[in-house]
Order: structure tokens, then C-alpha cells, then sequence
């Protein structure tokens, strides 16, 4: 395949980050791949596993003279990078990022690019309770989605050159206004975070008294729980902070149904618990059904796939 950019700068080097390495290698969608991360141990790493062509811990150096420009850091250092590559960015560059809280992003790094510059925010829907450049494979974003927010006035050429960037790595690509981005992102994905955050905190508080049940009985919805509850704290931190309000809206709405619940439940309304089941147990099939997961035991895990009989 011929090279779809000479030069592509990766800033940060995690899940995504190296993710993209590996597919941007596979793929050969580049001639050349500059990886940045302010860690020095992190990017000695990411030389280990060759990830990259060149490597530097300064970001302004990476993106000179780079076409791509895909920044893979939490949603808070956004602003503090795009201060830091805005003068070494050579016109006709795309940038964007992986982030997923839009129009916080937007917010902190459109302000500092330079007019010649192409800001493309971008979001791809995929990822593993993993983090840093170990944790990166090819594939990770086929069959998946890869969402853009385009800013006013978005170069079309630009915005189809990304496209195809995507779709390359086996994307689906849409396009959402930022503020409908995060408010749909809030319930699919922040909430449920925030939710297993919360669940296997309250456990961890009980464990005296459960006299550690609650880890040695995990093989069930627990379980589930904590590989959400993994990821990267810096990450949901910055989520939390950066998509405010949508997660606020949405955690109102689930209390209130949380409460309908509980009054089902303390009043013996079985018609009514049977019913949020069934139709939640549609929304399952569905998401089946949509290509984004598997219909196999364990949720799809690879380790229940392997066992022997």
C-alpha cells in the first residue's frame, strides 16, 4: 500500500497511541513515525517495542514537518500541547485528536492553532482497560467507530484525507456537533465508567465485612465492573472535569430510574423489574447484533474462548 502521508507525529504513546503505531507500521500509511511523550522510561519503552521511527520527549519537535498530527494524551493536557507544537506545526498539517470529551478540547487547543493548520477533532470508540505503550495491538479500531467533530469552516479535502486515514484502519467514521458528541458519550461510555468506579469502591469499603467475599465469589457481574473500574484514573479524571455538565444530566437521569427501580423492588412490582429487564436485554441483542461485540459466553472474553474441555 502506498504511503498515505510522509510523516505522521504521535503524541502520546498509551492504548491509542500505540495502537495506531502498530496499525500505521502494518498498514504502511507512513514513511516515517515520530513518537513524543514527556516520559522519558515511557518512551524508552515505546522504543523497545520499534513503535516508531524517531523518538523525542519534546512535542514541538515531533510534529516539524509532520502531514498527520494525532494527539493522544488526557482530555486536561490538550490546551498545555497545543501551546507547545502550535509554532512548529508547517502549513497544510492536519492535527487532531483521540480524546473523548469534544467540545472541552475544541475549547483548549482551536484558540492556538494556527489559521494554515487543519483541526480536525476526532474521537475513535475503541479501547481496553490497559494502558501505556505495552498495551497498544493492530486492530484495535477495526469495525469500530471513529467520530469527528468538525470545527467551523473544516477543510473538506483536509476532512476527507482523515477519512480515509480511518476507514484504512477498519473505522467506521461519523461526523456529531461536539456538544451532542459528549452528551451521547456521557451515557455509553462516562456513565458506565463513573458507575463501575463507584461499585467496586463500595465493595472495596465493605471487605472487612464481607471477610473478602466480594473478591474470592468475583467470577460474575462483578467482575465486569472492575475491568471498566482499571482504567486509566488520570484519563476518567479528566473526563469527569472536561465533559461536566452532559455527565451531571446524565447521572440525574439515572438516579431517577435507579429510584423507579428501587420502588419496584421494595414494593414487589415484579411486572415492572420484568419489564426494564426485557427491554434492556434487547438493547444487549442489539448492540450484538451492530457489529460491536461478540455473542459468546463470558462477554467474549478471549480466556473463555480458549479453555479446554
Amino acid at each position: 500500500m502506498t504511503a498515505q502521508f510522509d510523516r505522521i507525529a504521535l503524541i502520546g504513546i498509551g492504548l491509542i497511541g500505540s495502537s495506531l503505531a502498530h496499525d500505521i507500521k502494518r498498514l504502511g500509511l507512513a514513511k516515517d513515525v515520530v513518537i513524543a511523550t514527556r516520559s522519558a522510561e515511557t518512551l524508552k519503552r515505546a522504543e523497545e517495542l520499534a513503535l516508531g521511527d524517531r523518538y523525542t520527549t519534546s512535542s514541538a519537535e515531533a510534529v516539524e514537518g509532520a502531514d498527520l498530527v494525532i494527539v493522544s494524551v488526557p482530555v486536561g493536557a490538550s490546551e498545555s500541547v497545543a501551546k507547545e507544537i502550535a509554532g512548529s506545526l508547517k502549513p497544510g498539517a492536519i492535527v487532531t485528536d483521540v480524546g473523548s470529551t469534544k467540545a472541552s478540547v475544541i475549547a483548549q487547543m482551536q484558540p492556538h492553532m494556527p489559521p494554515q493548520v487543519h483541526f480536525i477533532p476526532g474521537h475513535p470508540l475503541a479501547g481496553t482497560e490497559k494502558s501505556g505503550p505495552d498495551a497498544g495491538f493492530p486492530g484495535l479500531f477495526e469495525g469500530r467507530w471513529c467520530i469527528f467533530t468538525p470545527v467551523a469552516d473544516t477543510d473538506p479535502v483536509a476532512l476527507n484525507t482523515l477519512r480515509q486515514f480511518w476507514e484504512t484502519l477498519g473505522s467506521k467514521v461519523d461526523e456529531m456537533d461536539p456538544e451532542h458528541h459528549d452528551k451521547v458519550l456521557a451515557i455509553v461510555s462516562h456513565l458506565p465508567h463513573i458507575i463501575a468506579y463507584n461499585i467496586v469502591g463500595t465493595a472495596d469499603d465493605l471487605e472487612t465485612v464481607t471477610e473478602s467475599e466480594v473478591i474470592k465469589y468475583s467470577a460474575s457481574g462483578f467482575r465486569d465492573f472492575t475491568r471498566l473500574a482499571a482504567s486509566d484514573p488520570t484519563m476518567w479524571r479528566d473526563v469527569c472535569l472536561h465533559n461536566r455538565d452532559a455527565i451531571l444530566e446524565m447521572l440525574a437521569r439515572f438516579s431517577e430510574d435507579l429510584a423507579y427501580l428501587q420502588r419496584a423492588i421494595r414494593w414487589g412490582e415484579g411486572d415492572k423489574i420484568f419489564e426494564l429487564f426485557t427491554r434492556t436485554r434487547a438493547v444487549r441483542r442489539s448492540i450484538i447484533q451492530a457489529g460491536q461485540d461478540v455473542d459468546a459466553p463470558d462477554f467474549g472474553r478471549p480466556h473463555a474462548l480458549d479453555k479446554k474441555p
